[in-house]
């Protein structure tokens, strides 16, 4: 009798869950079609338009074409002086990081201080949910810039939000341990319309986790029908069979000293962080639509500001 009655709450689990699902997709396609979105693309069409330098037009061109775009930091950001505090910010980060995960190899107790959430562990992370930053933090400063933003938006045709700002420190493991979550082949269900910025803080090779995405699986991309993306859907195909599959597809994996840039649509098929034999460590920024922050994300952080909002409205709206 207990199995029957716990089958059948699995059953109504499920049917829940399914529900739930709908009308969650439900909204978010109203918002991506008539509501939130529409007015993004309003802002965009009315406003004056940023001129795209060589390197910009140059990124949004690859992103179109590929689903990608590969550089290098200073190819975007030339001047030394853009690069100094998010060196001395990935500095503080790193030398934590490898505090915490040395005392607890030592001693078998969690470092308290590490940050990581709830089904991906094996990520550190600098900033948790709800953090406070302003337009002085380092990293927030340059994910909110205009040399970003205006990419973003020149990408996706309507004026982004920029959803998420941290850094990552993924720890080595023994090459036999089994992969999790996002270390297998997804796409990010949270947006089609999804743009992620990574900057590699350490150098990054076939042993560090390095980020491998399959051209052409984001929304539109002649690949698309190997896993559609859907809102809020089966983000994983799975990985007894689908291994296989990627080898005949054309993977690409991003191998590159530190201070490599990757920009991805990362609504299509992408996996990272497997690191066995060295810690990875990147920066990461992701720029969506007001239709995901409507109905299937959350922001990670919380914009705060003594001086009165941004006065450029484009920031204004990336941050609020």
């Amino acid at each position: 009798m207990h199995r029957r009655k716990t089958q059948f709450a699995t059953r109504v689990n499920r049917v829940a869950l399914s529900l739930e699902r709908r009308g969650v997709a439900a909204t978010y396609e109203a918002h991506d079609r008539l509501l939130a979105n529409r007015t993004a693309r309003r802002h965009h069409a009315r406003a004056t338009r940023p001129v795209l330098d060589e390197m910009q037009q140059e990124i949004v061109d690859r992103l179109r074409a590929d689903g990608y775009a590969l550089l290098s930091f200073s190819d975007l950001f030339p001047d030394p002086e853009t690069w100094a505090p998010c060196e001395e910010s990935a500095s503080a980060f790193i030398a934590g990081c490898e505090q915490g995960v040395a005392r607890e190899r030592a001693t078998g107790e969690v470092a308290s201080e590490l940050s990581r959430r709830p089904g991906k562990e094996f990520v550190l992370r600098r900033y948790p949910y709800g953090s406070a930053l302003d337009i002085h933090d380092p990293w927030l400063h340059l994910a909110a810039g205009r040399r970003m933003l205006d990419i973003a938006n020149a990408y996706h045709g309507f004026w982004s939000k920029l959803e998420y700002v941290d850094l990552w420190y993924t720890p080595p493991v023994p090459e036999s341990t089994q992969r999790q979550v996002s270390q297998n082949w997804h796409f990010d269900y949270n947006d089609r319309h999804l743009l992620k910025a990574f900057i590699y803080l350490v150098d990054v090779d076939e042993e560090t986790g390095p980020f491998e995405f399959i051209p052409g699986t984001e929304p539109g991309g002649k690949l698309e029908s190997v896993w559609p993306w859907r809102p809020a859907g089966r983000g994983y195909p799975p990985p007894e069979t689908f291994d296989e599959e990627a080898k005949q597809l054309p993977v690409k994996t991003f191998v590159g000293p530190k201070q490599t840039m990757l920009f991805c649509n990362t609504a299509g098929l992408h996996r990272g962080g497997f690191a066995t034999g060295k810690a990875r460590v990147l920066a990461t920024f992701t720029y969506d639509s007001p239709a995901a922050l409507k109905s299937l994300t959350q922001r990670n952080y919380r914009f705060v500001t003594d001086n009165g909002p941004p006065a450029d409205p484009v920031v204004r709206y990336a941050l609020t």
